[in-house]
């Protein structure tokens, strides 16, 4: 029987989460190929603004909208009705620690388990999940961090957001190997990047509050960092690839301290030096503030510790490349700048 993959009849993608920062970007570049997509939306409200944001300059029937929620069945099997494919990005993703972490967890897990069985008895060629990093790096293992490692969700270091990116994942590669349903994970570092609109998430905001003055001083805390743009041809890539079945993929460069992705952005944007933090907060401080600070508590297991990665593997199989390290961070700002985020200086 001939792969589903290729098929060139014009395929449908349902795309969740299509209002996020990742999700428009796969769904732009989905279009760009002539793909036709299906977002899913928790509000209809939101899809004319969506619309415009990935069809600014025409209007298309190529990209659609069905309401359907990661908390509920209902609208599920409309969503995936004549989709060939499924990019399920959807996922809780708090800036701080959420008053209910069981909550989240549960929610993050059980709504990938229900968009995974709708999409199995739909009869998908494929479907790929964005997973994290965080479901990498907060284990056993040793930087860099491999698709090899996974994070102990027992242990301290797991947040409840690393908690529900591993669990979901697991729960994922259970549900496949019962099934055979047809599975590829992307394993995205933090992502930066030029926005479609003026919403955005948690990574973005680091940025805005670093540029806005809001930080003065930053704990010796780090990560990997990759473009929006890159991370969503992975998940394009990842799509079709025949080798990229049962397999997970980090993607993901140059790991940045808070203190250097602070120097990038001085350099790039000088008028703006002054605002950008200009020193460390001792481990030590941290450490002492984190019973009284959610924002410490998220943090205070990881510093000091090279959380890098490797991305060889999608390097080698997807043949994913990425910009340099750098531009992803310079281009987050410039698109605050040019949303009216943070002022022109």
């Amino acid at each position: 029987m001939p792969s589903k993959l290729n098929d060139p009849a014009p395929a449908i993608v349902l795309v969740t989460g299509i209002s996020g920062f990742l999700g428009g970007h796969i769904a732009k570049q989905l279009l760009a190929a002539g793909y036709h997509v299906r977002g899913s939306v928790r509000s209809i409200g939101v899809c004319d603004r969506i619309r415009r944001q990935l069809c600014p300059d025409t209007a298309t029937e190529a990209v659609s909208f069905v309401q359907a929620d990661l908390c509920s069945d209902a609208g599920w099997d409309v969503a995936l009705r004549g989709c060939r494919f499924v990019i399920h990005t959807a996922s809780p993703f708090p800036a701080t620690l959420p008053k209910d972490a069981n909550l989240m967890i549960r929610t993050a897990r059980d709504g990938t388990l229900r968009v995974l069985r709708a999409a199995h008895e739909a009869g998908v060629a494929r479907v790929v999940l964005t997973s994290s990093i965080a479901a990498t790096n907060h284990g056993n293992g040793q930087a860099p961090f491999t698709e090899n490692d996974w994070t102990d969700p027992a242990s301290a270091r797991a947040t409840p957001y690393y908690r529900s990116k591993t669990l979901a994942e697991q729960a994922a590669w259970t549900l496949a190997k019962e099934t055979g349903l047809d599975l590829a994970v992307i394993n995205p570092a933090t992502i930066f990047g030029p926005l479609l609109g003026p919403e955005h998430g948690t990574s973005v905001g680091l940025i805005r509050q670093m540029m806005s003055g809001q930080l003065r001083r930053v704990p010796r805390f780090g990560f990997s960092v990759v473009d929006v743009r890159d991370a969503a041809d992975a998940h394009v890539r990842a799509m079709t690839h025949p080798d990229a079945s049962g397999q997970r993929f980090i993607v993901g460069g140059r790991f940045f301290w808070l203190r250097e992705l602070a120097a990038v952005l001085a350099r790039s944007f000088p008028a703006h030096a002054a605002h950008l933090p200009s020193g460390e907060v001792p481990d030590w401080m941290v450490r002492a503030m984190a019973p009284f600070s959610a924002r410490s508590r998220m943090i205070v297991h990881e510093l000091s510790r090279d959380l890098s990665v490797s991305a060889a593997k999608a390097q080698r199989i997807l043949n994913w490349k990425a910009r340099p390290d750098e531009d992803c961070i310079r281009a987050t700002a410039q698109s605050l700048i040019g949303h009216g985020l943070i002022a022109a200086a």
